[in-house]
């Protein structure tokens, strides 16, 4: 969601939201000092015993490296909460303050804590948190899950939580033995003295909870573990695949009723006429509401008793929109305004002289197009609200959960601690259940306010279809790239001049403190880096009645494919090898760089042996989010069309948490970053209405579209990066180059079209 050279940005972006969020949390949170510091607690209701450890600072992370102590000597952020519980039968449950949504942080960030408290992992399960102080980021200070940040940053916070729990174990143990701890170890969930004498950790947990939490611990060396960097099943694997797993489309309150939302089709525009005679005849229906919409406009809700009958009703409904003021964007018209754009002056990211571009002997004049795109999870969007008399709660798997509850007491009129979010598992999101606006939960919230006021008192569902997934809004924003490039014939770059044109993500948006100079850095990471080029960077950012937000690597699902793509081209008219170009353009630097594309390219036999007839190899290297991955493909086309037969991966993500994990979100990501070339994925407007509705007109890669896929990491004891969305950029790019080395001609824009 948000890359890594915005982390120096996004703190001072986000200050002010956080503080809000900690100054509502002071007005219920018991304070520290009334609870034993740093202690187990007992809470109400969970059963078993829990630890409270605060929220750790940026500085106390950094120092939580391999081996060394996790306090550094600073005083934590003293928020209790409830992180790890340790039942009397021994069971350990891990409470996970992100969203999962398919990425597997339920199970890595359990792993990382078990690894210090060595506990048996047949006995871990993990859940997740809400809404709580506790579960903010530590770096970031609020309740986030995106910009592959998840393991990254709480990588040291959950080895602390581990270590700190295992050592009171231990003092609980030494105290009932009447032996020096220094005599004790643990294994597998189990304290183990002299003379044969153990104790299961569910028989200890309560003497420990008696004891104070040591302010310091040292943590394990790497290569004493015996979790972290095993390939691991993930935790709700046989859930998922049984068909048990819960997700929050599933929730089911007493009395609930499921709401759908009738929307303009021009975003902004009001019901001008709305006739409900038919849709109050369905059966089941309780009230047809007209409701504010977030970000303008308005909607018609239609109650009932389930999906079915509420979809019904709206589909007879009859409703005369009016979109009077409002702009009807056609994607023909809006491509010209674009193209004009980026001929003209405009804010600079990156300053060079381009005057070697007149007298270079070799010059490249391209253009790229890249959609909008939408993110079209598996699970569509959701979110059930209950007004209770002192409050409300909310179910639904928000990506922002705190930041949800801030909109969902704005919108309710409820101070933000009266608001409850109970984070669900979610089945997809891609970045659109991390909204600013929290639009998904400010709807429900609309709707049950208005069934309030209309006389209905239930908890509502409110359900988007696919329909209303794809047509509503929020998608990746269209860009067009001019790269006017001259090089010499040893490919030296003489001179790059570059105009980028898109949308804003961040504009306007509580993130809007991360633009500067007029500038979104989300639209221009990942251009340029690593490779040392003399550009000029022109950025235009039009307002356009489109919602748009971040999508899977965000700016890097277009930066990687204009600077790999050209990077690649400048190899062939000059006779490289595009491997090679690379390697020497990264020169004694980037040795990350440098180590996954070796690594991807030893591993798919690249240059070593002779591809079949019609086939091509390509290949492409991109960081994104603290991580690198490099892609060598082999590439064919048939009846004009791109197949992709085989793709090798190398990956620098720093230490392997859990391999397994790992090989699935590059896989994923990279059918993701497929999907892109893929002919029909666009999402396109005329008079101002989407002109897609599900996955018959924007399809996404299917199972004979994926290739043979081979992952491999460079081994690693660093802390560990990102890896939910790296895998993706460097993807189309990879599969590009192959078509241009098999036409001699390399695709402008996305998808592909080769005819």
């Amino acid at each position: 969601m948000i890359d890594h050279a915005l982390t120096a940005a996004l703190p001072r972006a986000l200050q002010h939201l956080a503080q809000r969020q900690a100054a509502a949390d002071e007005d219920t949170a018991t304070p520290a000092a009334a609870l034993p510091r740093r202690s187990f607690l007992k809470l109400g209701g969970l059963g078993g015993l829990a630890l409270g450890l605060g929220l750790q600072t940026a500085d106390v992370q950094a120092q939580a490296t391999a081996g060394g102590s996790a306090s550094g000597g600073l005083k934590p952020i003293e928020q209790p909460a409830s992180f790890v519980q340790i039942q009397p039968d021994g069971q350990v449950i891990v409470t996970i303050n992100r969203l999962e949504f398919g990425q597997g942080v339920e199970t890595g960030l359990a792993l990382i804590l078990a690894e210090e408290l060595d506990a048996d992992w047949s006995r871990v399960s993990s859940r997740l948190g809400g809404n709580d102080a506790a579960y903010a980021d530590p770096r970031y200070g609020l309740q986030m899950t995106g910009g592959s940040t998840a393991t990254a940053h709480s990588y040291s916070q959950y080895r602390e939580l581990g270590a700190r729990a295992r050592a009171m174990l231990l003092a609980a143990a030494a105290a009932r033995w009447q032996v020096d701890v220094a005599q004790l170890r643990t294994d597998a969930g189990q304290v183990l003295g002299p003379g044969g004498r153990r104790a299961g950790y569910g028989a200890l947990a309560e003497a420990a909870a008696a004891l104070p939490v040591p302010t310091q611990v040292t943590l394990k060396d790497p290569k004493d573990f015996r979790l972290i960097g095993r390939a691991t099943h993930r935790l709700d694997a046989r859930a998922k695949s049984s068909g048990r797993q819960d997700f929050g489309i599933d929730v089911k309150r007493p009395g609930q009723l499921t709401a759908v939302v009738a929307r303009p089709p021009v975003f902004g525009g009001r019901p001008a006429t709305v006739d409900d005679t038919a849709a109050k005849a369905v059966r089941g229906v309780r009230a047809v509401l007209r409701i504010p919409l977030p970000g303008g406009g308005e909607g018609v809700a239609v109650l009932a008793d389930g999906y079915w009958p509420a979809k019904t009703a709206r589909d007879a409904l009859q409703i005369g929109w009016d979109s009077a003021g409002r702009e009807a964007v056609d994607s023909t018209r809006q491509l010209a305004q674009y193209r004009a754009l980026a001929e003209q002056p405009g804010p600079r990211a990156f300053e060079a002289d381009v005057s070697a571009l007149t007298t270079a002997p070799h010059r490249i004049d391209a253009e790229f197009v890249f959609p909008y795109l939408a993110h079209a999870p598996m699970e569509p969007l959701n979110c059930t609200v209950q007004l209770d008399a002192d409050g409300a709660q909310v179910w639904t798997g928000t990506q922002f959960a705190g930041v949800d509850a801030m909109a969902a007491a704005r919108t309710l009129g409820l101070k933000p601690e009266q608001v409850r979010v109970h984070v669900q598992m979610a089945g997809g999101g891609f970045g659109r259940r991390g909204v600013p606006s929290s639009d998904f939960v400010v709807l429900a919230c609309e709707v049950a306010k208005a069934a309030r006021a209309a006389g209905v008192s239930a908890p509502v569902r409110t359900l988007w279809s696919r329909e209303d997934d794809i047509r509503g809004g929020h998608y990746r924003p269209l860009h067009l790239h001019r790269a006017r490039i001259g090089f010499d014939a040893q490919g030296r770059v003489l001179a790059w001049d570059h105009a980028l044109v898109g949308q804003s993500i961040v504009g306007g948006t509580m993130f809007a403190g991360m633009i500067k100079n007029g500038i979104d850095p989300t639209a221009t990471e990942g251009l340029r880096d690593p490779y040392p080029l003399p550009m000029r960077l022109t950025v235009h950012h039009p307002q356009v009645n489109v919602p748009v937000l971040w999508w899977r690597s965000v700016g890097s699902t277009h930066t990687a494919y204009v600077m790999e793509t050209l990077i690649d081209e400048i190899a062939r008219t000059t006779k490289q090898d595009p491997v090679a170009y690379r390697l020497a353009l990264f020169g004694s630097g980037h040795r990350r760089h440098r180590e996954a594309l070796q690594l991807a390219v030893e591993r798919s036999g690249y240059g070593q042996r002779q591809l079949p007839a019609g086939r091509a190899w390509g290949v492409a290297v991109h960081e994104s989010f603290n991580t690198v991955v490099a892609w060598v493909v082999e590439a064919s086309l048939r009846d004009g069309r791109p197949v992709l037969h085989k793709a090798t991966a190398g990956v620098h993500c720093n230490l392997a948490v859990n391999p397994l994990s790992i090989e699935a979100q590059i896989q994923g990501a990279a059918i993701m970053g497929l999907s892109m070339c893929l002919e029909g994925s666009a999402i396109t407007l005329k008079d101002g209405v989407v002109e897609q509705s599900n996955f018959g007109d924007y399809p996404v890669a299917r199972i004979t579209d994926a290739p043979e896929f081979a992952v491999h990491i460079v081994p690693s004891a660093e802390p560990p990066t990102g890896i939910g969305e790296p895998g993706l950029p460097p993807l189309a790019p990879a599969l590009a180059n192959a078509i241009a080395a098999l036409t001699g001609k390399t695709p402008r824009a996305l998808p592909f079209a080769l005819g």
